[in-house]
């Protein structure tokens, strides 16, 4: 971490500092929610779970390294210092915004309703061609992870890559008032919490909250294929950079999915074309790599840098990542899904030789128009060669799609072998809580 003192982080919450005056001014090594990463002067934030509560663990941290904690209620017996807040999350999202402006660097932050991860990806690993990279780390994403990922900044970084995730109204704002990116970028505004947003018009609102904090001077960069994205005129005066396949100023000609080889295509950007292979199965990743393209211009990156960088990136997690297994090839898709991620994914799907399986579950958080939302959802899969649908939801699905439907994860799976065929392509997708990672598994066992 950059030097960041206790009696700053006691200011910038409006803490009270207790305990031994002389350490106000020792800097932190690190802040962590989870005790098991305690190291010597770290920072504890005792924060109070659904399940866990933080502050029982605060002389375990203390006896650990931890040099102070950032809590609700004082400790029975502290051993080391305190800082008493009334709500623990809300001073942390305080002590990120300050730490956050302790640096004068390039921020990116990324949302939309689909591929802010695979974005985020892209651009972290377009801009490694030129900076040392900082970026969110798995799903830290919302109001704690956010903060986490700050705080993972060090005197290192040169740029931060964050991802900024949201399910309401109001979320963002404060996301986003902890990041003050310099670029701002919005992939998708998809069906997506549905629930708290209401619909298309609601998530748009919600994702352009962020742009009340933009910074000074810094750069929008928007899907112009996505028709509400394209009704953004100026972000605090300035015209924001528009990518995508149709007429953008930045995009792509001569598309060529080869499924498992990865996607070719010539990105077309200020003045350059650069012919390019994208080592991912997803055409919608060309899309992902204009988007990577404009930010690059923007912090001034050259076009074979650009293209380099491209070249370079990774599938992380549960997304569209390919498994072989030598008996059928698995798209590993099911860290979520909403609308319009399982079209994409289904998309994907068709770009493979041979048949072709979905294995889909339930999309959550879609509020009053779930039902018709899942039986769409089934009616666009039916260009698959079978669908295998799973959940209460998904019964809808299975009606739009006319296919097989199980209520559970486990009757499906002991079905597999009289519906899935040796040399399938198996694209498996839900929301997260269907937890159709044991799906994925179940597949890479079969014989």
């Amino acid at each position: 971490m950059k030097h960041f003192t206790l009696e700053q982080i006691a200011l910038a919450c409006g803490g009270e500092y207790v305990g031994d005056e002389s350490l106000k001014n020792t800097p932190v090594s690190s802040i962590e929610r989870d005790s098991r990463n305690i190291r010597e002067n770290s920072l504890f934030l005792a924060i109070k779970g659904a399940r866990v509560d933080g502050h029982d663990f605060i002389e375990k941290c203390y006896a650990d390294g931890a040099i102070c904690a950032l809590c609700e209620k004082a400790p029975e017996n502290p051993s080391k210092p305190y800082i008493l807040v009334d709500d623990t999350l809300n001073a942390v999202k305080k002590v990120a915004k300050a730490y956050r402006e302790l640096f004068d660097i390039p921020i990116v932050g990324i949302s939309g309703s689909v591929g802010k991860t695979s974005t985020k990806e892209m651009i972290a690993s377009v801009l490694a061609q030129k900076y040392r990279v900082h970026k969110t780390a798995g799903n830290l994403n919302n109001e704690l992870g956010v903060p986490l990922t700050l705080f993972g900044m060090d005197d290192s970084t040169e740029v931060a890559v964050v991802e900024m995730g949201i399910s309401d109204f109001g979320e963002m704002s404060r996301i986003s008032e902890m990041v003050q990116p310099t670029v701002e970028v919005i992939t998708v505004i998809g069906d997506c919490h549905l629930e708290n947003l209401g619909d298309r018009d609601g998530v748009f609102k919600a994702k352009t909250e962020m742009f009340e904090n933009l910074r000074d001077g810094g750069t929008v960069v928007l899907n112009g294929d996505d028709d509400k994205l394209v009704q953004v005129v100026t972000v605090k005066g300035k015209e924001p950079i528009f990518y995508g396949l149709n007429g953008t100023a930045y995009t792509a000609e001569n598309i060529k999915n080869n499924g498992v080889l990865g996607v070719d295509a010539d990105l077309i950007f200020a003045g350059n074309r650069e012919r390019v292979t994208i080592p991912a199965i997803g055409t919608y990743m060309v899309s992902n790599a204009l988007a990577a393209a404009a930010v690059g211009i923007t912090l001034g990156l050259t076009a074979d840098e650009i293209r380099r960088g491209v070249e370079s990136y990774r599938t992380v997690g549960s997304r569209a990542n390919l498994v072989d297994t030598g008996v059928v090839r698995i798209i590993d898709d099911c860290y979520n899904a909403n609308p319009t991620s399982v079209k994409a994914s289904i998309d994907t799907l068709m770009n493979f030789d041979g048949r072709k399986v979905a294995v889909l579950g339930d999309m959550k958080e879609l509020g009053t128009d779930e039902l018709k939302l899942h039986y769409e959802v089934g009616e666009y899969a039916k260009k698959c060669d079978l669908v295998i649908a799973i959940g209460p939801l998904a019964k809808e699905l299975a009606k739009g799609a006319e296919c097989v439907h199980f209520d559970t994860k486990e009757e499906a799976m002991a079905n597999f072998d009289k519906l899935i065929m040796r040399n399938d392509t198996v694209l498996v997708k839900a929301s997260h809580s269907m937890e159709f990672e044991k799906i994925v598994e179940f597949l890479k066992l079969c014989k």
